[in-house]
C-alpha cells in the first residue's frame, strides 16, 4: 500500500532562491517511517540533509539524512525545518522547539529573520596534522578539531582557491573537514568539505560554524560576528555566542512544496 509524505524543499541561510544551504523537510503525521525508507528519501533527494519531523508534546522530534546516513546534527535543515512548521504548519508560532540526538534545539522568528541556538563546539589543537596538506593541496597554518577538523588558512583568497583531493579528505576525517581565515567584509569566511558523509563541499553549514564561532571568538574577542560560507551558492551568517550556546541568525527561502508518493 503506497502513501504520502508532504516535502518542503528551502534555501536556508540566503535571501534569494538557489543561494544558501537547500533542505528537504518531511513532516510525518504517523510517527517514523522505517530508518531505511527515510534514508531512501534522503538519497532520493540527494541534497546535503533532508530532515523529518514528528509532533511531539509542544514541540517537535527532529532526525536528518544526508544522501548516505543519519547524522547528529545538522543547523540548516533545523532553520529549515523551524520556517516550515511557522510558516506551513502552525503560522500562530513565533518559535519552534526540537529534540534531537544533540539535545533541544530552538528556532524563533524575528521580523524576516531565523534564530537558531545550537551548542558552542570549541575546538581542541591537533598535533598530528599528517595528511591533511595532502588532502587539501594547502600548508594549513593551524590544525583544530572537535567532531570535524578545523583548519587555519592565511586569507580568503586562501579559502577560496583550495582545491581538496575528496578521496584523501573522506579517508582523513570522517566528520569533514572546515577551512576558514579572516574576511574582508566579514569577521570570517569558511568552507565545508564531507565526503564521507556523502558531501563533496556543503554550501552553507550550521553545524560547522558551532565549531567556528567559539574558535573565532575567542580569537578576535568578540561574542558577535559576521560569518560567509563562500561556496559557489554562499551563505551569511549572524552569529552570538551565548555562554555554551550559538545563536545563529540567517534567513530562508521558499522553492519547492509537494507530495512523495511511497
Amino acid at each position: 500500500m503506497s502513501c504520502e509524505i508532504e516535502i518542503f524543499q528551502v534555501d536556508a541561510f540566503t535571501d534569494r532562491v538557489f543561494g544558501g544551504n537547500p533542505a528537504a523537510v518531511c513532516p510525518l503525521t504517523d510517527g517514523w517511517l522505517p530508518d531505511r525508507t527515510m534514508q531512501s528519501i534522503a538519497a532520493e533527494n540527494n541534497l546535503s540533509e533532508t530532515a523529518f519531523l514528528v509532533a511531539e508534546g509542544d514541540g517537535y522530534d527532529i532526525r536528518w539524512f544526508t544522501p548516505v546516513r543519519e547524522v547528529d546534527l545538522c543547523g540548516h535543515a533545523t532553520l529549515a525545518s523551524g520556517y516550515v512548521v511557522m510558516t506551513h504548519i502552525d503560522p500562530s508560532v513565533r518559535e519552534v522547539r526540537f529534540n534531537s540526538r544533540s539535545g533541544r534545539l530552538d528556532v524563533r522568528r524575528e521580523d524576516d529573520w531565523l534564530i537558531l541556538d545550537l551548542p558552542a563546539l570549541p575546538p581542541q589543537a591537533l598535533e598530528d596534522w599528517s595528511g591533511v596538506a595532502d588532502a587539501l593541496g594547502v600548508e594549513p597554518g593551524e590544525v583544530l578539531q572537535n567532531g570535524k577538523m578545523l583548519v587555519l588558512l592565511d586569507d580568503r583568497s586562501a579559502v577560496q582557491d583550495t582545491r581538496p583531493d575528496m578521496g584523501k579528505v573522506a579517508a582523513l576525517s570522517a566528520g569533514g573537514i572546515i577551512i576558514t581565515a579572516p574576511g574582508d567584509d566579514c569577521d570570517f569566511v569558511s568552507r565545508f568539505f564531507a565526503p564521507a558523509g556523502g558531501i563533496p563541499e556543503d554550501p552553507v553549514t550550521g553545524s560547522a560554524h558551532s565549531v567556528l564561532a567559539p574558535y573565532w571568538g575567542e580569537r578576535l574577542e568578540k561574542t558577535r560576528m559576521l560569518a560567509r560560507q563562500i561556496s559557489a551558492r554562499g551563505g551569511l551568517l549572524k552569529l552570538e555566542l551565548r555562554g555554551d550556546r550559538v545563536w545563529m541568525t540567517g534567513k530562508v527561502v521558499p522553492y519547492l512544496q509537494g507530495r512523495i508518493t511511497i
